[in-house]
Parts: C-alpha cells; sequence; structure tokens
C-alpha cells in the first residue's frame, strides 16, 4: 500500500483522516476542540463517524490541519503520510471494511427515508388524519 491511499476511501473514513490528520500535527483531542472551537464529545462523534462537521467547521478543520478539504471528504489531495511502521490490511480486514462502508451507506439511505416517512405522517396528522 502506498502512503497515497493510506488513509484513502477504501482504507480510511472521514473520522479516521480528522483524528490522524490531528495526530500528525501533534495536538490532543481536547487540544484540536479547543482551537476549532466545538465541544471534546463534538469531535469525538466526528472522529468515530457519528457526525460530520458543517462546511464552516471543515473549512477551518482543513485550514488548521494543513490538509485539503477533499482529502478529508474522500481521501484524496493532500493529506497526511501513512505512517512508517504499518503494514497493509490483509483481505479478510478490507472486506470487513467494504462491508461496514456499504452498511453505513445503507444505514444513510434509511434514515433519509425514515426522515421522510416522518414528515409525510407529520403532515398527514396536521391535516386531520
Amino acid at each position: 500500500m502506498s502512503t497515497d491511499d493510506w488513509y484513502g476511501p477504501e482504507t480510511a473514513t472521514f473520522g479516521d483522516r480528522i483524528a490522524a490528520a490531528r495526530d500528525a500535527a501533534g495536538m490532543t483531542p481536547e487540544q484540536f476542540a479547543r482551537r476549532i472551537g466545538v465541544k471534546l464529545k463534538t469531535l469525538q462523534n466526528w472522529e468515530a463517524d457519528i457526525s460530520e462537521p458543517r462546511a464552516n467547521k471543515l473549512s477551518m478543520i482543513s485550514g488548521l490541519l494543513n490538509v485539503s478539504i477533499g482529502w478529508l471528504l474522500m481521501g484524496e489531495g493532500d493529506g497526511v503520510e501513512a505512517p512508517l511502521d504499518e503494514t497493509a490490511p490483509s483481505a479478510d480486514v478490507k472486506a470487513v471494511l467494504q462491508d461496514m462502508r456499504d452498511l453505513q451507506v445503507e444505514i444513510k439511505s434509511m434514515a433519509g427515508r425514515m426522515s421522510r416517512l416522518e414528515k409525510r405522517l407529520r403532515t398527514a396528522i396536521a391535516n386531520g388524519g
């Protein structure tokens, strides 16, 4: 695996890339959260891929960590170098990671569908059922 794809879309998530760039910049999660003006829990949620920052925070993160927004979002462009002592993940690990990403896409899709259904239900209730 080359250093170009270490934190790429097949290997790492958005949260992984934020954490890696923060580590490469030598900041603890507490320091970084304070520098960008968010609660530690907010940063932890970003790094755990539970939530994502808004565009203004994304731009701030990119500038502070000296990585491109494209790299943060998609693993493409200017990012951080791969750790020197790490080895490439096995085929089994890659398969599990791909299954997890596929599931994440399905979950996001279902969440969108649930949101649309909830809106229809609220509208129906508001109109007398």
